[in-house]
């Protein structure tokens, strides 16, 4: 059966082998369609219209592959409405367990199906990781909670704030070296002068409302041995199992064993909702006044 997005495995023909995980994982979720609920399911689209409406799939095809995964463990639902029963979709933490598979997917599909194949920490700005960040604008970023320097977990967005200015990078390099090669990584160098600048006018951030938060794939250790050392005010947080980094379909590269976020900068209102986008990021000084100009 085709699905428009290959061929469809059909479950009742398909047994996995009993040792193989990749093989016990397709069993789960062998299918296209699979996946992309779970993407949308990570972007915050957790109705069954919205669903719908954002895979441009049949109704039964969509209840099908939802019953499948619920039954899976993956995702699970709850009532929001009665008469009739309405239900909200949401990943359970062994669905969110998948978000590095995606995240991996689309690195390989932004780099070899969609780019030429070679390895970068940016991309043009006619390229489809653009275009895809800045169709953000106008979109809610989901509540999500990291990992950051203070010890605790942060909400990505300040709602407190008049508007949160959110910057990712790839890596610091301190006190952790950079993995070898990166230098050669076009777009991957700068990113402790691009902390040194916002945190050189986090006063004037603060004076107008405006919160700053930086978030890299680094775990918080090394955000805070970098924090302490060149005395950064404003939070870092850390995306390392990538949730963010899959709720917005953000644009990464993989070095070092891990999968690294490209330059990007979103300024987002106090509703959660993304007002304006800065990719790529080819002049860090100026994507830093921008961003003071534009919250």
């Amino acid at each position: 059966m085709a699905t428009g997005l290959g061929v469809d495995v059909r479950r009742s023909s398909f047994s996995p082998e009993p040792d193989c995980a990749i093989a016990q994982s397709l069993g789960v979720i062998g299918d296209g369609w699979e996946l992309l609920i779970v993407r949308d399911l990570a972007r915050g689209l957790d109705r069954f219209d919205q669903l719908a409406d954002s895979l441009h799939i049949s109704r039964k095809v969509l209840t099908e592959r939802l019953t499948g995964l619920l039954e899976s463990g993956i995702v699970e639902r709850t009532a929001y409405q009665d008469r009739p029963t309405r239900y909200a979709y949401r990943l359970t933490p062994r669905g969110r367990a998948l978000l590095p598979v995606l995240v991996a997917l689309q690195d390989w599909g932004d780099r070899w199906l969609l780019g030429d194949g070679s390895l970068t920490g940016t991309n043009d700005a006619d390229e489809p990781p653009a275009h895809r960040i800045h169709e953000l604008v106008g979109r809610r970023v989901p509540e999500i909670a990291l990992p950051s320097v203070s010890g605790t977990t942060i909400d990505v967005v300040d709602t407190d704030a008049r508007a949160t200015v959110l910057f990712g990078y790839p890596a610091t390099g301190r006190p952790t070296p950079l993995p070898e090669g990166w230098g050669d990584i076009a777009g991957a160098n700068g990113c402790t002068l691009e902390n040194r600048l916002f945190a050189a006018r986090y006063d004037e951030f603060v004076a107008r409302g405006i919160t700053v938060r930086g978030v890299s794939t680094q775990r918080t250790d090394e955000q805070q041995a970098f924090a302490k050392a060149e005395e950064i005010q404003h939070v870092l947080l850390s995306d390392l199992e990538l949730e963010l980094t899959a709720s917005l379909r953000l644009p990464t590269f993989r070095a070092g064993g891990y999968e690294r976020l490209k330059r990007v900068v979103l300024v987002i209102g106090a509703d959660r909702v993304v007002t304006a986008a800065r990719y790529p990021v080819t002049d860090i000084a100026d994507a830093v006044d921008w961003a003071f100009r534009t919250a």
